[in-house]
């Protein structure tokens, strides 16, 4: 019996801005997760590059925005496993912390569903946690058909169960970086603290 919703919500946060924040507090929601998880990949398998900022700098970053939101708490859990970050792995170590009577939600973009065929023991991912895909506002649904002669009817109809609509935020962590690197406003994208932050360490700067 479920007791306990928690959804983990990955991610390389380079940096963490509004949206992320805004779409975990409607996904919370929707759910009723009593904790919303963000778990920072040291390197994303799919993208094969390391972050722009270092692991303690987006993981201080990641623990300034979600201050003030009592549900979010953060893992470093990616961090300190070698690297790539699989998200299998990370499931089942929330398994085994939380017991079978809490019942796990990772948390994906639509935009990221096109994807999954590449990711780690997808099928075992799937059986394994409630992989919840987050259609923005206004936006078509995934076409989750597409994966059923590899995955089969029971798995797509999960998928199909588990997709949840968020706001539409027009933020991306790649324009932050492109915006501070050419010294255009941010304000707001970005959690003032976190903003802050990436000023008095001059995260994001534009390199000669």
């Amino acid at each position: 019996m479920v007791t306990r919703r928690i959804a983990l919500f990955g991610g390389t946060f380079d940096p963490i801005h509004l949206g992320h924040t805004t779409v975990a507090e409607a996904a919370a929601r929707q759910i009723g997760a009593e904790e919303i998880v963000f778990i920072p990949a040291k390197i994303s398998p799919l993208k094969g590059f390391l972050p722009h900022a270092s692991d303690g700098d987006r993981l201080r970053m990641i623990e300034s925005a979600i201050a003030a939101y009592p549900l979010f708490g953060v893992s470093d859990c990616e961090l300190q496993r070698p690297a790539p970050s699989y998200t299998l792995d990370t499931v089942r170590q929330f398994q085994r912390q939380h017991g079978p009577a809490t019942s796990l939600h990772w948390l994906l973009g639509a935009d990221g569903v096109g994807d999954l065929v590449h990711w780690h023991q997808i099928r075992e991912l799937i059986d394994a946690c409630n992989l919840t895909t987050m259609r923005r506002a206004g936006y078509p649904a995934p076409d989750f058909d597409r994966f059923e002669p590899l995955w089969g009817s029971e798995r797509v109809a999960k998928l199909k169960r588990n997709m949840i609509e968020t706001p539409l935020v027009d933020v991306s962590s790649t324009e932050v970086r492109r915006r501070l690197a050419a010294g255009e406003e941010v304000s707001r994208m970005l959690d003032p603290d976190v903003l802050a932050y990436i000023r008095a360490h001059h995260l994001y700067e534009k390199t000669a």
